[in-house]
């Protein structure tokens, strides 16, 4: 589907319920709190399901809009969710009722009955904004969390992947009001102290792999401790490492539990972040993609490094 079928597509339904995925990021809740408020302004019934374990900074985002106890949707829509894989254990009983999903992930499964599919997007934001002006909805209650999808899927319009679509979308949105200074400094330039911690302890244990172009750092649950930080101390923590001079990769290995481990790549444009992530059984764009390795941060360490060196091999042949 196209923007204007998929605008189509929601004229002619009702009772809608908004899937996230798992582990939420500002691009995922900010499109469904947007969605939400678009349906909500051509008058139909619409809600988010609960993102359950969402950090501290999204829950503005949030309030107010999940759907009460015991609602029956007629009509279930995903948003910046690539797979069935990605869904939060409560989204469990819709995997097979999908009736669209709203994406701009390479690496999307078509898991839903109909996808509107942009992979040359940076952000899902991006077609949530276009939605908008297609059904004439763009007010400040829709803008404020695609501004928020849109910035932090960017890293405030800094990543590879922004475009001058993503600066006429993100103009296009501050021109409504919406405060975007205050959302700047919330999800851009604040701070904890356990995070300044964190971000000290992730330095002394990074480790450098070719000629210093190469980073991986992990964030161990001593790590954790050590720092005394939580969930929301880590929010985005991969982008810390890439700010660093002379690397042009760099994994981050966060410890979820013993055993369990989450890989996010960030890759400039000589190798695929979403193919060396596929060889773990991860995927995302080409330069940024996640993956989880079942065993230790050193073992995890060994498979990112060695899909690292398998894709760029590749590649160079």
């Amino acid at each position: 589907m196209d923007c204007k079928q998929t605008a189509q597509f929601l004229r002619e339904r009702d009772n809608y319920l908004i899937l996230t995925h798992k582990r939420p990021d500002g691009d995922t809740i900010g499109c469904a709190a947007a969605l939400m408020e678009l349906l909500r302004g051509m008058g139909k019934t619409a809600w988010l399901l609960e993102s359950r374990d969402a950090t501290k900074i999204f829950q503005e985002y949030l309030e107010g809009r999940c759907a009460p106890e015991g609602f029956a949707p007629e009509t279930v829509v995903s948003v910046d969710v690539a797979s069935l894989g990605l869904l939060p254990p409560n989204a469990q009983p819709y995997r097979e009722r999908i009736d669209l999903a709203i994406d701009h992930h390479p690496s999307q499964e078509f898991f839903a009955r109909e996808t509107w599919l942009e992979t040359d997007k940076a952000a899902c934001g991006e077609l949530v904004y276009a939605l908008a002006a297609e059904l004439g909805g763009l007010d400040e209650k829709v803008a404020l969390p695609l501004y928020v999808a849109v910035s932090t899927d960017t890293g405030c319009f800094v990543y590879s992947n922004t475009t001058p679509n993503t600066h006429r979308v993100a103009a296009a949105l501050m021109e409504t009001g919406i405060p975007y200074q205050r959302l700047n400094k919330k999800h851009f330039r604040t701070k904890t102290m356990a995070r300044l911690r964190l971000e000290s302890l992730i330095l002394q244990n990074m480790k450098l792999y070719h000629g210093n172009t190469v980073a991986v750092a992990p964030i161990s649950l001593e790590m954790m401790a050590q720092a005394q930080a939580t969930e929301d101390d880590a929010e985005d923590i991969a982008a810390f490492v890439g700010q660093i001079e002379g690397v042009r990769h760099s994994a981050t290995i966060r410890e979820l539990r013993p055993g369990e481990c989450k890989i996010s790549l960030r890759t400039a444009a000589d190798l695929n972040a979403s193919a060396a992530c596929a060889r773990l059984g991860g995927g995302g764009h080409k330069a940024a993609a996640g993956c989880t390795v079942y065993g230790s941060v050193a073992e995890a360490e060994q498979a990112i490094i060695g899909a690292i060196d398998d894709e760029m091999g590749e590649e160079r042949g």
